[in-house]
């Protein structure tokens, strides 16, 4: 199964709407990014690791938050999330179709060094919405195809006389 690492503040801060959004609030946007991730793996049925850096704060435990397919992890302090973006890759990069999806040059040499395919953020940012497209496509297709219209149980001769009664004649 193929596993994702998102950096989660650089993602943040590459994608257009998500930056928008951080502007007002880090947590909604850490929120909308958890909702874009759900999403994408359940439709391509991967695991996904979004990484946020907690290192900075004092007296900071590793937090692990599982959802479905995804999970969300805020580092312990002193520990980047590059850090432990490669300290899992390192464990896990050979055996795994593993991905690390940050903008960061050098997290991104040093991952693909110990086995994992490196992904910019607006690549993935691009990768994301054509996928949203097709979900999107899927549903209205579905949608369409399974809508039970009151006017499709009817017969003809019922639905003219409908129609007539809806146009006054």
């Amino acid at each position: 199964m193929k596993r994702i690492f998102v950096d989660g503040y650089n993602v943040i801060n590459s994608w257009p709407e998500l930056r928008n959004i951080k502007d007002y609030s880090y947590e909604s946007a850490r929120a909308k990014l958890l909702d874009i991730m759900l999403n994408y793996a359940a439709f391509c049925g991967c695991k996904i690791e979004i990484v946020y850096d907690a290192h900075l704060v004092k007296g900071a435990c590793e937090k692990k938050e599982k959802r479905d397919k995804v999970t969300v992890i805020f580092t312990k302090e002193g520990e980047t999330a590059d850090m432990y973006i490669e300290k899992k890759v390192n464990m896990i990069g050979k055996k795994f179709e593993v991905y690390v999806v940050t903008s960061d040059s050098i997290e991104q040499q040093i991952t693909f060094q110990r086995g994992a395919n490196r992904v910019s953020s607006l690549e993935f940012y691009h990768q994301v919405t054509d996928i949203d497209k097709k979900i999107n496509k899927k549903y209205e297709k579905n949608y369409s195809e399974n809508r039970n219209l009151f006017s499709d149980m009817l017969d003809n001769d019922i639905l003219e006389i409908f129609e007539k009664m809806r146009r006054g004649k």
